[in-house]
């Protein structure tokens, strides 16, 4: 790892200090670069909000944080009389100063949070049921409301969605992919781009959202290129005066002090990491925070089949490696069949990308083709029926004892990838316990991703709904207060969206006001505090 000069570290942290130090109406000094050895004081900054990531549920946190705040519009009446009444009991009051847990409930939606589907509810009325009925909300910027906050990512403002194979529609319409304040529609047609249909292509979502950050102000409190190392809890003694710090990784036995009798108590949040600059070199730095917002989505670490022979180099995990190989013509004149693992969209995707490039396909998946809870069974056809087209060949062109393989595709339903081996072939195993050797170009294992929590304790392990095991969107997503969006096990640590079970763009915007009304409660009462002359402590008030 090549690191860069002192002077450049030292332009990387002014950076933060500088804007942080002027909204914040004080002189800061420098933070500590992470060689130093020593540990703040109450004169170095400790910023009230560090959210990680910056895809869409990043993006609406800083948005709603930065001051932002919807009401109900004058003339709105929502299609849900229950829900209206209780908008109309409080319409002088922004929705993040109402009570959440009140106007959610009776509600129902796709998603398992309330908030969520409260505020999907708010912003496309019974989209569900096929209507396109405008938003019941309209926004004001509030700036006395502003929370300071940073927003750490590794690429532009948009996350995975700069990442995502460019020639595929994304399943879900343009309309529910956008963020509060800025219509799809309204981006597109300031910026003289022709869209055909409901459904648009990850390279026009991702350019929505770095344009988002740009046109509501927000650029300010975002920072690109960065990478996260750690994010650990600090403690300090309740009566110790020089706040001497001490980090929650080391040994319990050096946590006790001399009399054994002075307690430690939890502080506030450590983050390090690094900023890549464009010649490649590290910038480290580090922050600390009163409070950390994880929104990194679930992209980062591919599912493997953890079989025999996946590590080789014609086993690909991913359909941006899918694109590279297909664009170099890595594929083209090749006799072998691509093999396909995977029975969700992504995999779907892979599908009709071979299939319209002319190269045959071996399909392999371990449920039934009558399996309800196929994605597929969930889309309507008129709206997807490209991926209806991939169904009706999984069901219809299957592979069977006693016939050879389709010329274009053939699909192995309940089937098992037992090994991968070196001269390119699959050994395969059927429900019955039937093995077939197959062979094939490539491989492409698409079955789901997990988020990659490494630069938390343990992995975030301990905070899942199930302890001591990873975090996945669906088996195993962080366990969070179902209004406030923190972690019950970690206070003032908050998660949103697919690390809670919020997959879709429409139901991860809930997160964000979850977290919002929860700050901004807190926020109040500190100041309150402070002004009654009873409060002050540590970080910015």
């Amino acid at each position: 790892r090549s690191y860069s000069s002192p002077e450049t570290e030292g332009q990387l942290l002014n950076s933060f200090v500088q804007y942080f130090g002027d909204s914040l109406g004080r002189k800061v000094k420098r933070m500590p670069l992470i060689e130093e050895t020593v540990l703040p004081g109450d004169s170095l900054l400790t910023l009230p909000v560090v959210i990680i990531g910056n895809g869409p549920s990043g993006i609406c946190l800083s948005y709603l944080l930065s001051g932002y705040r919807p009401y109900l519009s004058p003339e709105a009446i929502h299609p849900n009389p229950i829900l209206h009444t209780k908008l109309e009991e409080a319409r002088h009051l922004s929705i993040v100063d109402q009570d959440l847990e009140y106007l959610s409930e009776g509600l129902e939606g796709r998603s398992s949070n309330p908030v969520a589907v409260l505020f999907d509810t708010l912003l496309h009325p019974n989209a569900d049921f096929g209507y396109n009925y405008p938003p019941v909300l309209h926004w004001k910027l509030e700036q006395h409301h502003y929370i300071p906050h940073i927003v750490l990512g590794k690429g532009p403002p948009g996350g995975a969605w700069h990442s995502m194979e460019g020639s595929m529609l994304t399943i879900s319409f343009g309309d529910w992919m956008e963020l509060p304040g800025l219509t799809f529609k309204e981006w597109a047609a300031s910026k003289r781009r022709n869209i055909k249909s409901d459904r648009v292509m990850p390279e026009e979502i991702a350019c929505y959202y770095k344009h988002y950050v740009k046109v509501m102000g927000l650029q300010k409190n975002f920072r690109d290129n960065v990478y996260i190392t750690s994010v650990s809890r600090l403690y300090r003694g309740e009566d110790d005066e020089d706040r001497t710090q001490v980090n929650e990784n080391i040994s319990t036995q050096h946590l006790e002090m001399e009399d054994g009798q002075k307690s430690l108590i939890k502080r506030n949040w450590e983050v390090r990491g690094y900023q890549q600059t464009t010649d490649g070199s590290h910038v480290p730095f580090c922050l600390f925070a009163e409070n950390v917002a994880l929104a990194t989505g679930t992209f980062d670490s591919p599912g493997r089949l953890q079989v025999e022979g996946e590590d080789f180099p014609f086993v690909l995990h991913s359909m941006s490696d899918f694109g590279a190989a297909l664009s170099k013509g890595k594929l083209r004149g090749k006799a072998d069949p691509v093999l396909i693992v995977g029975a969700g969209l992504t995999a779907a995707d892979a599908v009709l990308c071979a299939y319209n490039n002319n190269i045959p396909v071996i399909h392999v998946f371990r449920r039934r083709v009558t399996d309800t809870s196929l994605i597929f069974k969930q889309l309507p056809k008129k709206l997807y029926p490209e991926y209806h087209k991939v169904y009706h060949m999984m069901c219809t062109q299957s592979h069977t004892a006693d016939s050879n393989l389709h010329s274009a595709y053939t699909s192995f339903p309940e089937h098992n990838v037992l090994s991968f081996k070196p001269e390119m072939k699959c050994v395969l195993q059927s429900a019955s316990g039937l093995k077939k050797v197959l062979k094939f170009s490539v491989a492409l294992v698409l079955i789901g991703s997990h988020p990659n929590l490494f630069f938390l304790k343990d992995q975030g392990h301990s905070i899942g709904h199930h302890s001591n095991q990873p975090i996945t969107c669906k088996g195993n997503p962080i366990e969070i207060d179902p209004y406030t969006y923190e972690c019950t096990r970690e206070a003032n640590l908050f998660a949103l969206g697919p690390l809670v079970g919020d997959n879709f763009v429409r139901f991860l915007k809930g997160g964000a006001l979850g977290i919002a009304r929860c700050l901004a409660i807190r926020q109040k009462k500190k100041h309150e505090l402070i002004e009654s002359g009873d409060g002050g402590g540590d970080g910015v008030p």
